[in-house]
């Protein structure tokens, strides 16, 4: 059975951190992109950054844009586990945050790509 598992969501004040982690479980982690995707109240799902352990392109690993420069992706293939380390939040990036897997994604991170999703993390950032 398939299982990616988030955790570290919560609440914290703008400015602060946050790391999000995923443990994953019934499928090869080493051949898929894993990624973390967002979904604020009322808006739709999207990536927010993706990493692959085939993908040697200078573009990997991949960020939206307004992840640029404050989020940092990272995996242990030895664990299975993918992690988001959060830094500068703020109330825009409110939202659940969900671990999702791929065979294959791009730079766009599409949504339609991911194989798997877990269940999502929700973090909350006060003003």
């Amino acid at each position: 059975e398939v299982q990616l598992v988030e955790s570290g969501g919560g609440l914290v004040q703008a400015g602060g951190s946050l790391r999000l982690s995923c443990a994953a479980s019934g499928f090869s982690f080493d051949d898929y992109a894993m990624c973390w995707f967002h979904q604020a109240p009322g808006k739709e799902r999207e990536g927010v950054s993706c990493i692959s352990s085939s993908d040697s392109s200078d573009d990997n690993p991949y960020y939206a844009d307004s992840a640029k420069g404050r989020f940092t992706i990272s995996s242990d293939n030895a664990k299975n586990t993918v992690y988001l380390q959060m830094h500068s939040l703020n109330p825009e990036d409110t939202a659940v945050y969900y671990c999702a897997a791929g065979r294959v994604v791009t730079i766009s991170m599409d949504y339609y790509d991911m194989d798997y999703w877990g269940k999502g993390t929700l973090v909350t950032v006060s003003s």
